[in-house]
This record gives C-alpha cells, sequence and structure tokens, in this order.
C-alpha cells in the first residue's frame, strides 16, 4: 500500500522536465525524469526533481504537476553549461539542496539520483539526511570510453566516482539486462542491488496518425518514401551512418525518397549554430543527395509524433545507447525501427517483427534493411502495427511508475537494517569514497 505523501528528492543536475528536447545535452534523461516524476506522484508520493538553474528567467520552483515540483537550484553561473564541466559544480548543488530544504521545512524519505554526478551528491547527502537512495545512470562511463575513446570528454574523477555510487547506494536501476550486466561484469556491481526497470514511452502523446495527414501537416510530399532520424546532434549518434546508408539507398532503389533529420540547436537546422548538421549537410553534398536530406531542426516533444507518422521508418544506430527513447516514440507513433544491436535498443527493438537491428557504423547492412522496407511496402506496414502493439504491451510509463513506487516501497519497508546488513563487495569503491571530491575538496568538510 502506498505511502501517501512521502516525499522524494530526485536529482538530475544537468536533464531538467523544463528543458526542450532535442538541444545540446537535453534528451532521453529529461523524459525519464519527467515521466517518473509525475506517474510516481499519481502513485501517492510527492516528488521534488532538483535541477541546476542554467537561467536567471527561472524561478527557484516550479509546481510542474500534481505531486511534482521542480526546483532550480544555483550552483555555477545561471546560463548553460555543457554537461561534463558541470561536475565543478556539484558542491555547491549538494549544498543549495541542503539550504533549500532547511529554508523550506522539507523533509525528504528517499533521494532518487539521476546519472553519475546527482549519485554522487546522493551519496554525499545519505549520511545527513539518512534516508535509502536509489541510482539510475543513464549512461556509463566505462562503456562510454569503449566507444568514444580520447573523444569522451568525461571528467577524470568520473568512472571512480561511479565506483563509488554503485557501492555508496542502497538500488540501482538498469533500464535493460544488458545494462545490468555491464554494471556486474564492468564494476563488479551486486547483483541483489540491481532491478531492471525499462523506460517507456507515453502512448497518449505518442500514437499513429494517418500518414497523408502527417505529411500534409509538414508539407512532405505523398508518393515520397521517408526515412527519419529523431534525436541529439551528436557524433556518437551515427547520424553520419543514416546518411551514407541512405546515400547507398539512393543509388540500389529508384523511387522517390527523403531523409528528415530533426533536432540541433534551432528551430530552423541553421548549420552555424549546430555544427554536426554542418557536418552531415556537407556529407549529404559530397554524396551527390543534399536535395533529398532535410534538417528541421529541434522540436518540442508534442509535435514529434507528426514526424513519426509522416515517416516509412525511423532509424537510430548510434555507437552505443544504455537505452535510447526516440525508438520507442517511433514504435509507439505505428512506424517500424531499424536500430543499432546495442544497448538498450537491442531490446526495445524486435528483429524482424518491429523492424531491424543492424551492427553500428556498417552503412551497407544498414541500406540494405532499408531497401527491404522499401520494395515490400506490405511488410512495411505490418512492422509499424507490430511496434505498436509491442510498446502497448511492454513499454508505458503507468507500468515504470507502478515499479519505481514498488521499489521505493520497498526500501523505505526495510531501510536502514537493510544498509546496515549489506556487504561491502568493491575494494575500489571503498578506497575511492574518502579520496574523491570535485575540485573545492568540499567533500572533505563532511568526513
Amino acid at each position: 500500500m502506498t505511502r501517501t505523501k512521502a516525499r522524494v528528492a530526485m536529482l538530475s543536475e544537468h536533464a531538467s522536465p523544463v528543458a526542450l528536447l532535442g538541444s545540446e545535452d537535453a534528451g532521453g534523461q529529461n523524459v525519464y525524469v519527467d515521466q517518473v516524476a509525475r506517474n510516481v506522484a499519481s502513485l501517492g508520493f510527492e516528488v521534488d526533481v532538483f535541477a541546476r538553474l542554467d537561467s536567471e528567467q527561472l524561478s527557484e520552483e516550479t509546481e510542474w504537476a500534481p505531486g511534482v515540483r521542480v526546483v532550480n537550484l544555483r550552483a555555477g553561473p545561471a546560463q548553460f553549461v555543457k554537461k561534463d564541466p558541470m561536475w565543478h559544480y556539484m558542491p555547491q548543488f549538494r549544498d543549495a539542496l541542503l539550504e533549500y530544504a532547511h529554508r523550506r521545512g522539507r523533509r525528504y524519505d528517499l533521494v532518487h539520483a539521476n546519472f553519475w554526478m546527482s549519485g554522487w551528491v546522493a551519496c554525499q547527502l545519505q549520511p545527513l539526511l539518512a534516508v535509502p537512495v536509489v541510482e539510475i545512470f543513464h549512461a556509463l562511463g566505462k562503456v562510454k570510453r569503449q566507444y568514444q575513446g580520447d573523444a569522451d570528454t568525461s571528467p577524470e574523477d568520473r568512472i571512480a566516482v561511479e565506483y563509488s555510487v554503485i557501492e555508496g547506494v542502497d538500488r540501482i536501476i538498469a533500464q535493460c539486462p544488458h545494462e545490468m550486466h555491464e554494471l556486474v561484469t564492468l564494476y563488479d556491481a551486486d547483483p541483489a542491488k540491481i532491478e531492471v526497470i525499462p523506460s517507456a514511452v507515453d502512448i497518449e502523446a505518442f500514437r499513429p496518425m494517418a500518414r497523408d495527414q502527417a505529411r500534409a501537416e509538414l508539407g512532405l510530399k505523398q508518393n515520397e518514401w521517408i526515412a527519419l532520424y529523431v534525436g541529439r546532434m551528436l557524433p556518437r549518434k551515427g547520424i553520419d551512418n543514416v546518411v551514407e546508408a541512405f546515400s547507398l539507398l539512393t543509388k540500389r532503389v529508384q523511387a522517390p525518397m527523403r531523409l528528415l533529420i530533426v533536432g540541433g540547436e534551432t528551430t530552423d537546422g541553421d548549420p552555424m549554430q549546430t555544427p554536426e548538421i554542418r557536418r552531415l549537410a556537407q556529407m549529404a553534398e559530397g554524396f551527390g543527395i543534399r536535395s533529398l536530406v532535410e534538417f528541421p531542426g529541434k522540436r518540442p516533444q508534442h509535435a514529434l509524433k507528426t514526424f513519426y507518422s509522416a515517416a516509412n521508418v525511423s532509424i537510430s544506430t548510434p555507437w552505443y545507447e544504455p537505452f535510447g527513447l526516440t525508438p520507442l516514440e517511433a514504435m509507439a507513433c505505428g512506424t517500424p525501427v531499424i536500430g543499432s544491436e546495442v544497448g538498450g535498443i537491442k531490446f526495445t527493438v524486435a528483429d524482424g517483427e518491429t523492424g531491424f537491428l543492424v551492427p553500428a557504423k556498417s552503412p551497407v547492412v544498414l541500406a540494405e534493411q532499408m531497401e527491404r522496407l522499401v520494395a515490400d511496402r506490405a511488410l512495411n506496414n505490418r512492422m509499424g502495427r507490430a511496434a505498436r502493439s509491442r510498446v502497448e504491451r511492454l513499454f508505458t510509463w503507468q507500468k515504470v511508475g507502478e515499479r519505481t513506487v514498488e521499489l521505493y516501497e520497498s526500501l523505505l519497508r526495510n531501510w536502514p537494517a537493510e544498509k546496515s546488513q549489506a556487504p561491502k563487495r568493491n575494494g575500489k569503491a571503498a578506497i575511492h569514497r574518502g579520496e574523491l571530491s570535485p575540485p573545492t575538496k568540499i567533500g572533505k568538510q563532511l568526513s
């Protein structure tokens, strides 16, 4: 039975529900925080979402949804800061949260941290608040380094901090079985601490609409076969792979077609404001397909349904992806997905049923699977219907909210007895816990 009015502090330093999706460092985590907060609140909890203040135009707190308040904490300059440098402001973020709670007379029963930096803050807060802590990483430093190599801009402390967070928190949410495997094999995480709770999609906001209507609203031609990418404009998202595959497709198939790439820093797809758009446009020019590739720019969440419904296929082939929400959004709109066989995508996309799985960085294979859908419109439509059905069965935010509340309530019933009995598994984490803190060394002040 739900503990009515138990209060959760949900930490998400760089990903606020208020942020417009599609801009830099805004994406799936923003959606997760928004939807989990809403659905947990609908089941009787109160949720304060703590994010970093990134604009003087924002108030300290906003009543975001029934039972959900977004609190903007002053930590560093009140302006956009890229995600990685934000690590330096985490001591201020922690102290601002404590000051806010004291000033407002707020007592929290549980902390739910998102990403490794908020995980560090949560572990710092735990002995002061004396509450259980739940962590969801959204991405893991070791996996990112494996795929990005020297291009990885993460702070050098990240992996060591992740070890410490894994050791210190009470529960870890993994978004798919593969993420649980990575936590256990790469970080020696205790499997008993890990709960697999997939992320999801709002099936009311994302639902099929008539393709001809969607295309008419977007000013697209009715007779074209349309491929779509929606998401952040980052090299690791593998959008160049999509452009190259589309160029191969145009040489193999004589049919009218178009590629839409939705995202970026502006609503007009300005290549000067989004370097990745500039790079992709130059690629398309080199392949001789620039006239077939459009960059509509970033779009708010409510507008994406029209793009998904207008497309014949949605493509997501990142180098790595801990979960990936855009494939689920497309599937919910009745659009099949071709995704790279990595992370959560190989869990959400049923290969051969709701779309296809392909190796990352393999434009030839991607082009072949796209060609199958161009050649067989019946298969294309059948996969779209199966995609919607799969989402309705397995990936709704209501289910995520229910399972998250079950996790919360289990911890609230058994903590702190469970905490005191938990064995120490990872020697690395125990060592790092005492040594690591951001540059201000503020962690020593709490010891």
